[in-house]
């Protein structure tokens, strides 16, 4: 058995935090390789090292001193070090960062850079080699990230090291230079090592004890999520449940490796697991895994007589949204009725433009914006299964008094999404919960 795990910054902000960590990893011999975040915040008002990183380079950028703003970051490791009481001197190091920085290495370098120094920390505590990602997590010309090339050679590079640390959040360019991930890095990386070390499980410590059924400041004390499918795991991802993003699950998902969220502050806890299908969990007490949901959509209502036997309509009107770059979310459609559900900010020239462009190609007898909808995604396997679903997700509102703006359903009827006001989101959200859990 081989595990990978990845700690995130909360778990690694110090040197106790540093010690917590040592013992969940030496607990368990399987636990071989290890991806660790930049320090986080030790206390609400302190910095993430990855915030002064960025700050000091931007110091340095507009060709100011940045001695001040370095000393910061050197005691802050240099800290955990002393904290630790183990013989690690990162001097060379910071003074190759520091000119780096003079000579405009990027911000990419200049953020990976806590992850890098946060690495050679823990692989001299733990006594486990050490592993530039730079050398092993590779993207291709474009920026985007060469999961193949990478696979290929973190595998083989990984066979030369029983136990090994490789910090999170960036790989090179074909020409050497450091590239970060954009959003979740260190989970991506994570996932990158545990598919390249056909891991049996990837643990994510992190500083929570998995899922929640919805969002705690919304409902209080919701009740946590046992086990949840990756796709289940997508679904609430992208309506705003946080833990993992999105992106971080993709490698371990082709690979059908597990994912085993932990709490690093509650080790004896068993979290969340993220399995690839449903089949092999048992029976869960709810019929629905999660429900979570996101403000700040717009719906494009659309209306013609018999636009369902007209050829491209649909294309059509898509292709007026995509000319101003825009994406849809969901598109909700009757007979003669067709929406378009929107995200983000749409100024008042990019809606103006989408209408003349409709109107001129599709020729509709109603068409217009709408602001002001939250959705709201039900999310659960068991759905499929249990009859009646539906009426009680739409009762639930109901009974709450909430008008229902937009019902969508997913192929694969995992989910049911729902647009309501966004004055009636939190109430909508509280409602449907109550609904499943406490009745």
């Amino acid at each position: 058995m081989v595990k990978v795990v990845k700690f995130g910054g909360s778990s690694l902000a110090d040197a106790e935090h540093f010690r917590m960590v040592e013992r969940i990893i030496l607990e368990e011999p399987e636990r071989r390789y290890v991806v660790p975040s930049a320090p986080g915040k030790r206390f609400s008002s302190d910095t993430k090292v990855t915030d002064m990183l960025y700050e000091c380079y931007q110091i340095a950028s507009q060709g100011d001193n940045i001695d001040a703003s370095f000393a910061k970051i050197v005691d802050r490791y240099n800290s955990i070090i002393e904290g630790l009481g183990i013989e690690l001197d990162l001097s060379k190091e910071f003074e190759s960062i520091k000119t780096s920085f003079a000579l405009h290495a990027g911000r990419d370098y200049a953020a990976s850079r806590g992850e890098y120094l946060n690495g050679l920390i823990l692989a001299k505590l733990l006594g486990f080699d050490f592993i530039d990602a730079a050398k092993v997590v590779r993207f291709a010309e474009d920026g985007t990230f060469d999961d193949e090339t990478t696979d290929k050679i973190l595998n083989a590079e990984l066979d030369r090291h029983y136990r090994a640390v490789i910090p999170g959040f960036y790989g090179s360019m074909p020409n050497g230079t450091i590239k970060t991930f954009s959003r979740g890095g260190s989970d991506i990386t994570g996932s990158i090592v545990a598919r390249a070390a056909r891991a049996t499980i990837y643990e994510n410590w992190t500083d929570v004890s998995g899922y929640l059924m919805t969002d705690p400041r919304i409902v209080d004390s919701p009740c946590g999520i046992n086990n949840i499918t990756y796709h289940e795991m997508r679904e609430l991802s992208y309506m705003g449940a946080g833990v993992l993003h999105e992106d971080s699950i993709f490698p371990v998902r082709a690979a059908k490796i597990p994912i085993n969220i932990r709490n690093t502050n509650d080790p004896s806890v068993k979290g969340t697991m993220i399995v690839p299908n449903g089949t092999d969990i048992p029976d869960e007490a709810h019929i629905i895994t999660g429900i979570a949901g996101r403000k700040g959509f717009t719906i494009l209502n659309i209306e013609k007589a018999h636009m369902n036997s007209e050829i491209g309509f649909g294309r059509r009107v898509l292709s007026a949204i995509e000319s101003e770059g825009i994406t849809f979310e969901h598109l909700p459609s009757g007979i003669d009725t067709m929406s378009v559900v929107l995200s983000g900010e749409i100024s008042v020239d990019q809606k103006n433009r989408i209408l003349n462009n409709i109107c001129a190609t599709c020729l509709p007898e109603y068409i217009g914006f709408e602001g002001g909808l939250a959705l709201i995604a039900v999310v659960g396997r068991g759905m499929v299964h249990n009859k009646g679903t539906a009426a009680k997700v739409f009762s639930a509102v109901a009974d709450a008094n909430i008008n229902i703006r937009m019902i969508d359903q997913g192929s694969s009827e995992i989910n049911i999404i729902l647009g309501v006001d966004e004055k009636d989101f939190e109430t909508a959200l509280r409602a449907i919960y109550d609904k499943f859990v406490k009745h």
